[in-house]
C-alpha cells in the first residue's frame, strides 16, 4: 500500500486562497497545510481552519509581502519598497548562477517567521519547508534553523530521487499546476501510479484556492488553484485512491 500526504500550500496568501484551502480541508482530502507566517491574512486562514482535521506546517515565504524580521537586518532580501525580492528575481539569478541573498540574513528571517508561526498557532510546526524559491542560501538557512530548533525539515528534490522529511526519505510527486492545460485529477493519478513508492511516504503538493484581486496581481498560479479545490473535494478522487490501495496520512503520521 502507498501512503500519501495531500498538502495544501499558501495559508495566508490572500483571503480567497484561505477560503479555498478551508474548503479543501472541510469537504476534501487535505489534512496537511502550510502557513505563510509573514502574510497579513495568515491569522484569517488559521481562523477558518479552527477545529478542522488538519496539521499545520511552516511554509516559509521570502518572495512575497513584508518580512517578519527587522528590515534593517536583512537588506539583501528586500526590494526598495521594503517587500521581499520576487520569485522571478530568484529564478533569474539562479539561471545566472548567482545568489541574491546572504545566508546570515536568511537565517534571521526564517527564525523570525518561526517565532511568528508559534505566536499565531501556539504550536510547533508539523513540518518545516519553504515557498518555492531557487536559492542555495535559503535551503542551507532552513537546514541551520531546523537543526537549531529540532524542527521537522522537509527538503526538496529537483530529480526523480526522494527528498527527506525529518531525516527520513520521502517522495515528492510531480506538480503540474503551472501548465495551462492542467488536469488536476490526471496529474494526481500520474503521480500515484508512476512516481509514488510503497517504501516511503509520498507527498502531493497542491495550491488550492479561489481568486481575488491580490492573488491575480501577485501570482502566476491562478485559475488552476480553483481546479485543485474542485478535484480534491470530488468523491470520485477518494474512490480512485481507495481502489488503488492508497492510504491518506498527515505529516504527523510520517514523523
Amino acid at each position: 500500500m502507498k501512503k500519501l500526504i495531500i498538502r495544501a500550500d499558501d495559508i495566508g496568501y490572500s483571503e480567497a486562497v484561505n477560503y479555498g484551502i478551508m474548503k479543501s480541508v472541510k469537504d476534501g482530502l487535505v489534512r496537511s497545510a502550510g502557513l505563510m507566517p509573514n502574510m497579513p491574512y495568515a491569522k484569517h486562514g488559521l481562523d477558518l481552519l479552527e477545529g478542522l482535521d488538519v496539521c499545520i506546517g511552516q511554509h516559509t515565504n521570502v518572495c512575497l509581502g513584508k518580512p517578519c524580521a527587522d528590515p534593517a537586518l536583512i537588506p539583501s532580501m528586500l526590494q526598495e519598497n521594503g517587500d521581499f525580492k520576487s520569485s522571478r528575481m530568484y529564478r533569474e539569478a539562479f539561471k545566472r548562477g548567482e545568489e541574491i541573498i546572504e545566508l546570515d540574513e536568511a537565517i534571521i528571517e526564517i527564525e523570525a517567521q518561526y517565532a511568528r508561526f508559534k505566536e499565531l498557532t501556539g504550536k510547533e510546526p508539523a513540518y518545516f519547508e519553504a515557498h518555492a524559491v531557487m536559492s542555495k542560501n535559503l535551503f542551507r538557512a532552513l537546514e541551520i534553523v531546523a537543526e537549531k530548533y529540532s524542527l521537522p525539515l522537509q527538503t526538496i528534490s529537483f530529480t526523480k530521487e526522494p527528498a527527506s522529511f525529518n531525516g527520513k526519505p520521502i517522495m515528492i510527486l510531480p506538480m503540474g499546476s503551472m501548465s495551462p492545460e492542467y488536469d488536476a485529477f490526471e496529474c494526481l493519478k500520474d503521480g500515484v501510479l508512476n512516481y509514488a513508492r510503497e517504501d516511503m511516504p509520498n507527498v502531493c503538493v497542491l495550491h488550492p484556492g479561489y481568486l481575488d484581486d491580490y492573488l491575480l496581481h501577485n501570482s502566476s498560479l491562478t485559475i488552476n488553484r480553483t481546479k485543485e479545490v474542485a478535484m480534491i473535494c470530488d468523491p470520485a478522487v477518494k474512490e480512485w485512491l481507495d481502489a488503488n490501495n492508497v492510504e491518506l496520512i498527515k505529516y504527523t503520521d510520517a514523523a
